[in-house]
């Protein structure tokens, strides 16, 4: 019997899904300036984030690297999807860094599109980044959110953790059940879940490992818990979860929308599993707040609902 709450009937987009428009005051449009000035991609437009007022307002943004192509075809990702052009900008770590310092940023997130026509799927780019960033702001805190590296997974870490960011992460995304249907043949359940486990047996260092996953895609709430437990099972510190938002009429339909309470429920879920913080709610995304994230697991303050 499936241990999921009851929840009101949800009507086609409930007011908890309402977001706020930029405000005039915010740091909104200096941001885009900045971003768009320096020929940046952040996933905050490419995948079209719920966040991005909320973001981009308080001086704040996921960058991605290795260009606007992803060689996946996800049936829930609005990033466009297909055969780049052209090999990853040798510039684009520099700047990035630069636009990151410009911002005043101490925690930055760096995500990228699949690059599997790249021999080393892109982690030599990530390690890059990494190094100019520290470089270029050695108090900050680096985030990396990386593909899984299809078919060179272990020099791949290598290359990623020998430049020591503080948290590595590699989003779970759905299910067991909905993964190949939602993700495609090339991506395994299993293979994310080593990734995370190997990532800890890799670096030489503490490294804080995080996943993520939507929720919406006809999953149940028992097979939700049952992929914290296989997160939690295989070291994951931090996780979120968040509301599925269907990006166009040709990406999977949302199967529902998931009720506030629910989202509360998953989190104590998790809290009882041990993670070092979870953030659940309906807007959340993996690197929504992901500087109070890290915090929240370094200091033990637990899981946190939105």
């Amino acid at each position: 019997m499936e241990t999921s709450l009851p929840v009101a009937e949800r009507p086609r987009r409930p007011a908890w899904m309402k977001v706020r428009a930029p405000s005039a005051g915010s740091r909104y449009h200096d941001v885009k300036r900045l971003i768009h000035g320096a020929s940046l991609n952040t996933v905050c437009e490419e995948a079209r984030c719920p966040n991005i007022g909320e973001c981009w307002g308080h001086g704040t943004a996921t960058f991605q690297i290795l260009g606007e192509i992803c060689t996946r075809a996800c049936r829930y990702c609005y990033v466009t999807s297909g055969k780049p052009e052209h090999a990853p900008d040798p510039l684009e770590p520099l700047r990035l860094a630069q636009a990151a310092a410009q911002m005043g940023l101490r925690h930055v997130v760096v995500t990228s599109v699949d690059r599997d026509d790249v021999p080393d799927r892109g982690a030599g780019h990530f390690a890059a980044t990494i190094r100019a960033l520290n470089a270029r702001l050695p108090e900050a805190k680096v985030e990396v959110l990386t593909p899984d590296f299809l078919g060179v997974e272990e020099e791949a870490l290598a290359t990623v953790l020998a430049a020591r960011p503080e948290v590595f992460a590699h989003n779970i995304e759905t299910v067991r059940r909905l993964h190949r249907r939602m993700r495609g043949a090339k991506v395994e359940y299993d293979r994310a879940l080593r990734l995370l486990a190997r990532a800890k047996e890799v670096a030489d260092y503490p490294v804080m490992t995080k996943s993520g996953l939507i929720v919406g895609l006809g999953e149940t709430n028992d097979e939700v818990v049952e992929t914290l437990r296989d997160l939690r099972a295989h070291g994951v510190d931090v996780v979120t979860i968040g509301q599925y938002l269907q990006p166009s009429s040709q990406h999977a339909p949302i199967d529902r929308w998931v009720h506030p309470d629910e989202f509360r429920w998953f989190r104590e879920q998790g809290e009882a599993l041990g993670f070092g913080t979870v953030f659940s709610g309906p807007l959340v995304r993996s690197s929504y707040r992901a500087d109070e994230q890290r915090r929240a697991a370094e200091t033990g303050r637990g899981a946190v609902a939105y």
